[in-house]
């Protein structure tokens, strides 16, 4: 029986999760560290916190007796490094705003057109390049010194088996790269002044990019491609809704999309095509930030307890979700969100309700930007779908039924079965994800009361 390991590098843990070639989950692990927000639209992270976890992780599962790893986490973000392999300054991750003017900058020296052209989307103050840019222009000393700046995930593989690389879908929110080609574009670099050397091989996705302890160590995928993995969301008509910290819709796409907007993205997928999602900054942190300014001293069972009997459409109260800027389904780095229409006769549970409700219809917004309209169906996955009425809201704001899936976990269920597929567990990716991915459940939407 192969025992695999997938380990998800998160915006506020480590994950992992030991996995078998039918699908059962073996084990599983996770290990906490802080985001520092030192200025407002700033976020960063200490990629020693992050190691510090997957070590924890690894050594909980016994992963040294495992037959492959696959690796996952956070998308965007910025490590920086010197000529040993050591971090230079905290990593900007993927929610971080600071960047706006480089972005502009890219615009103007790559062309606005073209560089939608090129890498598929604009530049986005959470991607990659234009951290590089910032640390140019606002930390030249620093930037004198780096050798190589790496994704989340990607500075854990060079930890593990020391190798640099990556794989396309992560390698797709940088900025830097070429859709089409799935290769670094030299005339984006050049343009802006980064030297390509900065940048790792691009290797698959379910390549053995490198060894740890001998065990072959796949490159893995974002975040969200990866879970895309782990909900079957691999094929075109196949819908998958994360409802993390960030909200992500995401869709296999058929062919090179060519139809870009602003603020969807377009990438590689891990399985060699190419997919489509819309992001939402403030999902779960919407709502993890609602509770602890209500429900710091009782929690989210009495949220979703009070939120549920608040009834549908909140009493009139809207939530705007846009706590960290946002980028789906419109693009402001400055948005800034909070509750409206609010009365002397509002609840806190009121208030919970119109921020559940606000989250879920602008995931619909998202979808509908995908360009399908809305999905027959979706599959959800991301820690919000522990709370039921979370689940049943986005059932009827999206006005089609939910499935859950057996696991949870869906990036780091996706890393695994790219270790497996690494390792020759499976044939081909169709093979991997009807023996791993099973629904166990479908939440359909309540019927609305008259209005």
């Amino acid at each position: 029986m192969a025992r695999l390991i997938g380990l998800d590098i998160g915006t506020s843990s480590a994950k992992a999760i030991a996995l078998d070639e039918t699908g059962r989950i073996l084990g599983s692990a996770t290990r906490d560290y802080p985001l520092h927000l030192p200025e407002p639209g700033w976020a960063e992270q200490d990629p020693e916190d992050w190691w510090a976890a997957a070590q924890g992780c690894l050594e909980e599962l016994g992963a040294d007796r495992s037959d492959a790893i696959g690796l996952t986490g956070q998308m965007h973000g910025s490590v920086f490094l010197d000529s040993e392999g050591r971090s230079i300054r905290p990593a900007l991750v993927w929610c971080d705003q600071r960047t706006v003017a480089e972005c502009a900058e890219i615009e103007s020296k790559v062309g606005s057109a073209r560089i939608r052209e090129i890498t598929g989307n604009p530049p986005l103050s959470g991607f990659q390049l234009p951290k590089i840019l910032w640390l140019k222009n606002h930390e030249p000393e620093a930037f004198s010194r780096v050798r190589q700046v790496l994704l989340p995930k990607d500075f854990i593989r060079l930890r593990l088996t020391g190798v640099s690389a990556t794989e396309p879908s992560d390698a797709g929110g940088t900025g830097a790269l070429e859709l089409a080609s799935k290769t670094w574009s030299e005339e984006v670099l050049q343009a802006v002044g980064i030297p390509a050397g900065f940048f790792p091989e691009v290797h698959p996705s379910d390549f053995a990019s490198g060894r740890w302890n001998g065990i072959p160590v796949a490159g893995g995928g974002g975040d969200q491609a990866a879970a895309a993995v782990g909900t079957g969301a691999v094929v075109p008509g196949v819908v998958s809704i994360s409802l993390g910290t960030s909200g992500v819709v995401f869709e296999a796409a058929s062919g090179c999309p060519a139809d870009h907007v602003d603020s969807i993205h377009d990438f590689p997928h891990t399985m060699g095509g190419w997919h489509r999602m819309g992001v939402m900054l403030s999902c779960g942190g919407s709502i993890r930030w609602v509770r602890d300014l209500l429900y710091s001293a009782d929690g989210y069972d009495a949220m979703n307890r009070e939120a549920e009997s608040a009834g549908w459409g909140a009493d009139g109260a809207v939530f705007l979700p846009h706590l960290q800027g946002e980028r789906c389904p419109f693009v402001d780095p400055h948005a800034r969100g909070g509750w409206s229409g609010v009365s002397l006769s509002h609840s806190r549970g009121t208030l919970a309700r119109a921020a559940f409700e606000g989250v879920c219809l602008n995931l619909r917004a998202a979808c509908e930007l995908m360009g399908g309209g809305l999905p027959d169906r979706v599959r959800a996955n991301g820690g919000g779908v522990k709370s039921r009425l979370w689940v049943r809201l986005l059932a009827e704001a999206l006005e089609c039924p939910v499935q859950l899936l057996e696991s949870d976990e869906g990036p780091a269920l996706g890393a695994a079965i790219l270790g497996g597929l690494s390792a020759g567990v499976w044939n081909g990716m169709s093979e991997a994800v009807s023996a791993a991915v099973r629904v166990r459940a479908e939440v359909v939407p309540a019927e609305r009361p008259p209005v």
